[in-house]
């Protein structure tokens, strides 16, 4: 019965031995998961820095005093009112992401880095947005981001935190302001669409004056070419007949230098001495009475002797020679 009651005993006592170990070991062992970082103290005083995976503790002697997330996160940033450049009270409200990038000083350094970097944010928002007009705010919303990102990373350095970005979500100017937003941006269309009519307009205008221009210009090189073109053909049919001519008078300069061309030719003169003659008796008031001498017989030797007289004044040439070297 002894043997039994100290068999239970020394059980008892391997469980509890048991039980502690495992306690021990339990609290000795840390998992730290992925994107998470521990900090450790010893004796109240920082040791170290666990980071992901399997980490040993120190039972009774080392704890965790804090856990801080590596992730980045995103924070609303409340609404908040702010002034600008030019006097408009405008309320303006965004997201702010935000990163731990020392553990350390997120810990110590800051006792809530979320709510500090939050309030940070809305003073340099304020601070910025009175830097501009309120046409401003609308048209460099980037550079109004970025410029608040870089004041508070300025800020927050000692915090161990890093500002990514900040996005504005929304920015309400006041109800008056924004009637007359909406009369300006209705003028300005209208002004647009007179002026895109006005450019229309004129475009037409250019348009149909440049093409009436060119109509003319087609015109008078249309009538040029015309009249140059009838110029050359008038000056291609006078050269065509000069050229006829002066081959019909060197044929009969040819001819007339012959016996047989002399005859012809004094023939033709008598011809046209009788029809002298004859215009005059009918156009003159003159009576011109025949004489016994004044047969056609008489005619014609009158008229050979008057070529034969003209041929022995000339040399012996051909009266149409004569002429047509006159």
């Amino acid at each position: 019965m002894e043997i039994f009651n100290m068999m239970s005993s020394l059980l008892s006592i391997w469980v509890v031995l048991a039980i502690l170990i495992i306690v021990i070991l339990r609290g000795a062992i840390k998992f730290v998961p992925q994107n998470t970082a521990v900090v450790v103290e010893r004796f109240g005083k920082y040791h170290k820095t666990m980071e992901a995976g399997l980490n040993f503790l120190v039972p009774f002697i080392d704890r965790v005093a804090y856990s801080q997330t590596l992730k980045e996160q995103a924070y609303d940033v409340p609404s908040q009112s702010a002034i600008t450049k030019d006097n408009i009270s405008l309320v303006v409200d965004g997201v702010l992401y935000i990163k731990v990038i020392d553990p350390y000083k997120s810990s110590y350094g800051v006792d809530d880095y979320i709510f500090s970097v939050t309030q940070l944010a809305q003073t340099t928002m304020r601070s910025e947005v009175g830097k501009m007009d309120l046409d401003k705010t609308f048209e460099e919303r980037e550079n109004l981001n970025t410029a608040i990102v870089s004041a508070i990373n300025d800020a927050a350095m000692p915090w161990g935190v890093q500002v990514l970005r900040y996005e504005i979500k929304d920015i309400e100017p006041p109800r008056s302001v924004l009637d007359a937003m909406e009369r300006q941006m209705k003028a300005e269309r209208e002004k647009r669409a007179v002026i895109l009519e006005s450019e229309g307009k004129r475009q037409s205008e250019i348009n149909i004056a440049e093409g009436m221009k060119q109509a003319r210009v087609l015109a008078a090189e249309a009538e040029k070419a015309e009249q140059v073109l009838k110029a050359e053909g008038e000056a291609q049919a006078i050269l065509a007949v000069s050229r006829a001519e002066a081959d019909a008078l060197t044929i009969i300069g040819q001819v007339a230098a012959t016996d047989e061309g002399q005859k012809a030719i004094q023939l033709d003169l008598a011809g046209k001495a009788i029809q002298a003659k004859e215009a005059i008796a009918k156009e003159s008031s003159v009576v011109l009475l025949p004489d016994s001498n004044a047969s056609a017989s008489n005619v014609v030797a009158e008229a050979m002797t008057i070529i034969h007289q003209l041929n022995r004044q000339q040399g012996g040439k051909a009266p149409l020679q004569g002429l047509t070297e006159e």
